[in-house]
Parts: C-alpha cells; sequence; structure tokens
C-alpha cells in the first residue's frame, strides 16, 4: 500500500512538473516571439530579393538557398532533401471567344498548370455548370468534342449542400465525357485571374485548360443561353524534369529521438507574383517557430524537423518525396505527427485529422487563452487533401495545425492569382501564427503519451471514407483499396 501510495504520488508530481514546465515554455515562447520576431522581415526580404519561388526555377534555388543559410545561422543542423520529378511552366497563352468561329476575341486568360507542352483547339463551349459529374449525367454527350466551361467553386443559386471539387478534379471530369478543351470562371470580382494545377496526378492533361475572370465567364454564360458560343485555345507551356531540393532542420529530441514530429509548409509558389500568402505566411512562420526553439534553447523530448517542401504548388512533390524516403529507410513509424501549414494565419484553435486529439489540443489551448485571450481555443477535427499534410495522412500519420483564423486584408480573392504581394500580410497576425503554433509544437513534442498511432490499412480506409475522401482520391488515381 505504502508502495502503490508512494508511485501515484511520485506520478502526480511529475505530472505537475510538467504543466508546469509548460506554462513556462509557453510564456517563454510568447514573449520571445512578440518582441523578437523575424517572420515579417524574412519574408519582406525574401520577397523583395528572390520574387516568386517557382519549383525548378532559378528564383526556386535561391529561395532553397536563401532559408537553408537562414536556419543554419540559427544552429541548426540543416539538409537539403534533393528530388527530381518531371514538372511544369508556361511560356505562350491566346485565348478568344465569340459567337462565330471565324469572329473570336480576346479574353483575358491564364494557362492552368500541366496544360500540354503546345496545344491549339478551337470549338463551340458547352456550359457545363459547377462541372460535378452529375453535371454531365444530365446529357453525357453535351461536352464531347466541345471546349467545357466550369465554374471554380459552387455557382451562385446552386442548391443548398452542393459539393465543389478542386480545379484538377473538375478538369478529369472534364476529360473523362470528352472535352477538347477547359475554361475555368474565378469566382472573384474585379477580372482576377487565377493559376493552379489542372492534373490530378502531377503529369501532363491531355487537353488545354485555362481560367477566365469573374465577369467575363459569367457573361459567357449569359451570351450561351440565347446562341452558340465558340473558343480557340492557343499556348506552349515547358514540361520536363526540373531539380528541387526540400530543406529540413532538425532538432534531435532529448529523451525519445526515436520518434519525430514533423512541422513544415510549402516554400515554393507560383510565378505570377511573390506568393507572400500562399505560403510565404505558412512558410516563414515555421522558420520563426525554428529561430524561436533556438533562442530559447527548448529541448522537446522528441526530434521535431522543421520542413519546408518544394513542388507543392505542382502536386504535392516535395511531400512525396519526403515520404518516399521515409519509406525506403524504414522510418514511417518513426513519425507520430505532422503539422501543416499552408496559408495558414492568426489562427484561434488547432485542427487535427485526429479527434481523439481533442482533450489534449483543447487542454493546452486553454493555457494559451490565459496567456492571450485572443486565442479562442477552437477545436476541428477531420481531413481534407491537396496540401503537404495529404502524403503523411495518406499513410495514416496523424496530421493538424492552425484552425479558426482569417487570411489577412482580404487577400483570399488573391489566391493563386498575381495580386498575391507582400502589401497583403499583417505582422501582427503572422506574430500570432508563430507563437501559438511555436506552443503547440513544444507541448506535442514534450507530451509524455501522443494517444494516436498510426492507422491500420483497414483503419485508414474508413476514415478516409468517413470524411467523403474516397471520390477524390479515386478521381486522382491514389485510391488503392479494392470495393
Amino acid at each position: 500500500m505504502k508502495l502503490s501510495l508512494s508511485l501515484l504520488f511520485a506520478g502526480l508530481a511529475v505530472s505537475a512538473y510538467a504543466q508546469d514546465d509548460l506554462n513556462t515554455d509557453f510564456k517563454k515562447i510568447n514573449a520571445e516571439v512578440q518582441a523578437h520576431s523575424a517572420a515579417y522581415s524574412n519574408l519582406k526580404s525574401a520577397t523583395e530579393t528572390i520574387g516568386h519561388r517557382l519549383t525548378g526555377s532559378a528564383n526556386g534555388a535561391k529561395a532553397e538557398e536563401y532559408v537553408y543559410k537562414l536556419l543554419k545561422s540559427y544552429g541548426y543542423e540543416v539538409r537539403y532533401q534533393p528530388f527530381e520529378v518531371e514538372s511544369w511552366s508556361r511560356l505562350t497563352n491566346e485565348t478568344k471567344i465569340g459567337d462565330s468561329p471565324n469572329g473570336l476575341s480576346g479574353v483575358k486568360s491564364v494557362t492552368l498548370a500541366h496544360s500540354p507542352v503546345k496545344a491549339s483547339v478551337s470549338a463551340a463551349i458547352a456550359d457545363m455548370g459547377n462541372g460535378l459529374e452529375e453535371d454531365y449525367l444530365k446529357d453525357k454527350d453535351k461536352v464531347k468534342g466541345k471546349i467545357a466551361l466550369i465554374y471554380l467553386g459552387v455557382l451562385p443559386g446552386s442548391p443548398a449542400g452542393t459539393p465543389t471539387l478542386h480545379r484538377s478534379e473538375k478538369t478529369a471530369i472534364a476529360t473523362k465525357y470528352g472535352a477538347a478543351g477547359v475554361i475555368i470562371i474565378n469566382g472573384v470580382k474585379g477580372g482576377v485571374l487565377l493559376t493552379g494545377t489542372a492534373s490530378v496526378t502531377g503529369k501532363l492533361i491531355p487537353v488545354p485548360a485555362v481560367c477566365i475572370g469573374l465577369e467575363d465567364g459569367m457573361q459567357l454564360k449569359e451570351q450561351l443561353q440565347s446562341k452558340p458560343q465558340y473558343a480557340s485555345l492557343n499556348m506552349t507551356n515547358f514540361s520536363g524534369m526540373i531539380k528541387a531540393r526540400n530543406v529540413v532542420a532538425t532538432l534531435k529530441g532529448s529523451s525519445l529521438p526515436k520518434e519525430k514530429i514533423v512541422i513544415g509548409g510549402h516554400l515554393d509558389s507560383w510565378d505570377l507574383a511573390t506568393g507572400a500568402i500562399d505560403n510565404g505566411i505558412g512558410s516563414f512562420a515555421v522558420i520563426d517557430m525554428a529561430r524561436t526553439f533556438k533562442v530559447l534553447n527548448l529541448k522537446p523530448k522528441r526530434t521535431v524537423e522543421f520542413v519546408l517542401f518544394m513542388g507543392e504548388e505542382q502536386g504535392l512533390l516535395g511531400s512525396k518525396a519526403y515520404i518516399r524516403s521515409a519509406k525506403a529507410n524504414n522510418e514511417l513509424d518513426q513519425l507520430k505527427f505532422m503539422l501543416n501549414y499552408d496559408m495558414t494565419n492568426d489562427p484561434k484553435g488547432f485542427a487535427t485529422s485526429r479527434a481523439e486529439m481533442k482533450e489534449l489540443f483543447t487542454g493546452w489551448g486553454s493555457q494559451i487563452a490565459k496567456i492571450d485571450t485572443g486565442f479562442k481555443n477552437v477545436f476541428r477535427a477531420g481531413a481534407g487533401l491537396h496540401s503537404d499534410h495529404q502524403p503523411f495522412m495518406l499513410e495514416g500519420i496523424p496530421t493538424g495545425g492552425g484552425a479558426g483564423g482569417e487570411l489577412p486584408n482580404h487577400s483570399g480573392q488573391f489566391y493563386h492569382s498575381d495580386g498575391d504581394d507582400f502589401s497583403l500580410v499583417d505582422e501582427q497576425e503572422l506574430k500570432n501564427t508563430v507563437r501559438y503554433s511555436a506552443m503547440l509544437l513544444d507541448a506535442l513534442a514534450n507530451t509524455p503519451v501522443i494517444p494516436v498511432q498510426r492507422q491500420t490499412e483497414e483503419n485508414l480506409k474508413a476514415f478516409l471514407i468517413e470524411n467523403k475522401l474516397e471520390l477524390p482520391l479515386k478521381i486522382a488515381g491514389e485510391w488503392r483499396w479494392k470495393d
């Protein structure tokens, strides 16, 4: 009995010490980031001296070197993780639209990534609404040999609960039903154009795909109601093998070095602007979390890897390379959690793929809320696709990150567009991302037990179905289970 009581009291003492230690770390992190965060100034410098950060370009290589040297200057063991993949970049593009094949006029457009190296297509336009499978099933031959006109998100006036798909998935469906080309209407007012991949596989698609502005697109939809409309899509693009590098900074765990927490964000951007929001605010927040851990001499129990991924925009190329390497080295089971920061800004709480983390995440969040009442301790559980957490999640690894924040200065409208520049960044909100997330990282890397493990194949399949990810994964050819 005495022994049992002694063990109980010892356990309580350890638990209390751990909580006190956590609170101390949180306060130190908060003070350091508020006073000395370099995320804003580093991002400003990068956008001014590098410009865009397109994977495989000279600018992309400059960005990799910039971040490598920065993390080295903080005292980290830093390495490049090189990968060689087929990549894509735009060269020339001309889109013309009109009410007769011989009376076409130029329309402002931007090529969607992974369109063919060379394409010259002229055809009638078929309005395919939201571009969902159900839009094609109404008339399976409607789009065959024609150019599909598709709304990027969900059209105003659509039935409540109408789902949406990624632009690449909508393009894949259009191609499946025989479209000769694709025109996607951006949903942002003011003629804003967006780019991004139109391929679910990261490989070239068989038909040309472009984006046009909201006003041009909605006018075209209206004109199609009264008479046929035609388009010509003419473009040249580059596609070939390129070399790129993830940048990895490692902080070895003090007592559980074989257990690893990966925290990352994609460093690359599209080439239309400097990518300050997508994903400068995420990647440079991760870099500043690394700086903070070093400045404060934090020594987490688990190993932490700060990873700046390249190639996210062209198909999660860098995160897939990271997972391939982990598999080759039999290290997947060492990956205990992955925190992803992609356009994360001023989070009000935390999100995770695993609902079982709620007690821990909200417990840590309640401590953060005591330090800053602006943190609302929001908790969200669920899963989605199309960012660097995906390759980890598809191996059953728990994922998470910030939740409940909003992008600064209404910058969402400039997603993947030429308007994504540094003037949109909010310094204090970027600091908030760094400090709250560094606290989450510190707690996760030090908690005695992480209550979730890698999912088995059976559990992972059920999890993906529950989160309605079976259809998009099948469209992408990434559903590995037989029905």
